[in-house]
């Protein structure tokens, strides 16, 4: 099934942009009144009429939405210290994505060894996650912030967790989602490094419960993709 992607809808016409309107008619080679679906990123999923075939501006006539199409019954914010080596924090989401979260909030923790994140390139990496395993939605990338700045802004009717690797009396993820009845979780995963004992005080006294993830020591971006497998298997 291929799937487009566009946020440029008119009433009952839908266009792609250059990117995508290659894609569709010189790669795949649509052409006028061939059925096409797109995604519109927030989550919902439109089967097309293609009306101009054209490699620049593809339009498309929209004759059904589907909402909701793909979507979990849950909402997942995974705020994840961004690896020093990028490429391990973009297969974390890319991974994500195909499983399924809604928000991916890049934090900057005292130890983290990468104290920059650029977003551009994840944000396309996840459209084509999203659109590779059928979802409506393409999850949110939120802007770089410090740990404490996260903890301090995290959702109040979200069950909050979070993982370190220090001593401490935790819970397994497992059994902090069996004991929520809610739909929002958000989970909180640290750098190589850690996070700080400081950071660790703050998160405990903003509400966030501690977990561990096994007996396995975990890098982060594996500890991360565990977090979104358990919450995915919750609700599944």
């Amino acid at each position: 099934m291929e799937i487009f992607f566009s946020s440029d809808v008119d009433g009952g016409l839908v266009r792609l942009n250059q990117e995508e309107s290659a894609h569709c008619v010189r790669v795949l080679r649509h052409r006028a009144g061939d059925e096409v679906c797109i995604i519109d990123g927030c989550g919902t999923m439109m089967r097309c009429t293609l009306l101009e075939a054209s490699p620049y501006e593809a339009v498309a006539r929209i004759e059904e939405k589907i909402p909701g199409w793909g979507s979990h019954p849950y909402h997942l914010t995974m705020a994840v210290c961004p690896t020093k080596n990028a490429d391990r924090f973009e297969w974390f989401a890319e991974k994500a994505t195909e499983i399924g979260v809604d928000v991916i909030a890049p934090v900057i923790g005292d130890r983290s060894e990468r104290k920059v994140y650029k977003t551009d390139r994840i944000r396309r990496l996840l459209l084509s996650a999203a659109k590779q395993s059928l979802k409506g939605a393409v999850p949110e990338v939120a802007e770089p912030q410090s740990v404490r700045e996260f903890i301090a802004s995290a959702p109040a009717d979200s069950l909050k967790l979070i993982a370190y690797c220090f001593e401490g009396e935790k819970l397994s993820i497992r059994e902090a989602l069996e004991a929520w009845n809610g739909g929002r979780v958000c989970v909180l995963i640290g750098p190589e490094g850690d996070f700080s004992p400081a950071e660790v005080a703050d998160a405990l006294k903003a509400g966030f419960k501690p977990v561990h993830l096994g007996a396995s020591r975990l890098r982060t971006e594996t500890a991360a993709l565990t977090s979104v497998a358990a919450v995915y298997m919750k609700y599944m």
